[in-house]
């Protein structure tokens, strides 16, 4: 008995030997310090920072403490027209934002968003950044203007509204002569249609309506216009048009920090992107049509959409200027070129394919 228990003694003490050897044998594994991204969003308020909220969240979330991002405010570190040479130099980590906000550096950033429409929405455009060579596309772009960044697409919007007008618009031939507030190259359609443009950011829309400065504006939805009190100094909104009518937003990160990521991380920013799309158009599908019944029965606005003279008007501008830009640049040439190929395929497909919904709409609320 005795000499039994001396041996289970032994035993304990030899494990706990070996355990002690083996903790002073093994190696250190120092967990890497969590990487701080500070993004800046081209949003002050409203449904747009929620948005680039929620993409931060996801990527915080998911990310588990190895990456955390920083959302900061329009203007915090620089303005919106500077963000992308901001983060280009490692001033900004990050920016959310949108192609058409730096345009003015090539033209065919636009067609990333704000191109014609080739009969397609903002998801097919996405279809074709994902899988009709539009990011590799873009990615040349961004070589070819000696940019340092990474970018991913997401969120593919609603066609914008034509927007608020002193009156109802019944022919496109009101439209010459009113000075409007567009961006990107919706302002060289909308130029050629005879209207007189002005590029403001979206906080000064309703000030430069109020006072005169402008006679007709849109900026996105009806939650951010409602949020910007468009309807204080209009009461006539068209929804429908062809000037923007697929859009979706850019986030963009600095190339060196981002090749400094972990693969997993990386994938992290990229499959939150993705995930956006979906949660975007369910959050803000419901959010729009809300804000557009309390317009209406609130706040007294007369909602038209806007007649079909104008949208073809819109088409034929789109024409001239796509033919004007792509004789001066090759690659904007280029860039249409693929877009039409897989617009032409996807497209068919999908109008034969779709039924009428507006018919099964007015069956039941009509």
């Amino acid at each position: 008995m005795t000499e039994t228990l001396n041996r289970r003694k032994f035993l304990r003490a030899g494990a706990a030997a070996a355990t002690g050897a083996a903790a002073l044998a093994a190696p250190s594994i120092a967990r890497a310090a969590p990487v701080t991204f500070k993004m800046q969003a081209a949003w002050g308020g409203g449904i747009f920072l929620e948005n680039a909220k929620s993409y931060v969240d996801r990527v915080n979330e998911m990310a588990g403490g190895a990456l955390k991002i920083d959302l900061l405010a329009v203007d915090s570190v620089v303005k919106t027209s500077q963000m992308q040479d901001a983060v280009h130099r490692g001033v900004l980590d990050a920016a959310h934002y949108v192609p058409a906000y730096w345009y003015s550096k090539s033209k065919a950033a636009s067609l990333f968003g704000t191109g014609p429409c080739f009969g397609w929405s903002s998801q097919e455009v996405l279809g074709w950044v994902h899988y009709g060579g539009g990011m590799e596309l873009f990615n040349e772009l961004m070589g070819k203007l000696g940019l340092n960044v990474v970018s991913f697409f997401n969120s593919p919007m609603p066609a914008q509204p034509l927007g608020w007008f002193k009156q109802e618009i019944t022919d496109a031939a009101q439209m010459k002569g009113l000075k409007y507030r567009t961006v990107g190259l919706a302002a060289d359609v909308l130029l050629e249609m005879g209207m007189s443009v002005v590029q403001l950011p979206g906080g000064e829309i309703q000030p430069a309506m109020k006072s005169g400065l402008i006679d007709a504006a849109e900026f996105n939805n009806p939650t951010s216009d409602r949020d910007f009190g468009m309807q204080d100094v209009s009461k006539h909104y068209h929804l429908a048009s062809f000037h923007q009518s697929q859009e979706f937003f850019e986030v963009t990160f600095n190339k060196r920090k981002y090749d400094k990521l972990p693969d997993e991380l990386k994938a992290i920013l990229k499959y939150a992107s993705e995930a956006e799309n979906s949660n975007f158009y369910w959050h803000n599908t419901k959010r729009y049509s809300e804000d557009l019944i309390k317009l209406e029965t609130e706040q007294g606005v007369n909602v038209y959409r806007t007649p079909d003279s104008v949208m073809a008007d819109q088409l034929k501008a789109w024409d001239v200027v796509v033919d004007r830009i792509s004789a001066e640049d090759e690659f904007f040439a280029k860039v249409v070129a693929s877009q039409k190929a897989y617009a032409k395929d996807v497209m068919n497909y999908l109008n034969l394919n779709q039924p009428d919904y507006k018919l099964a709409y007015n069956h039941y609320f009509g």
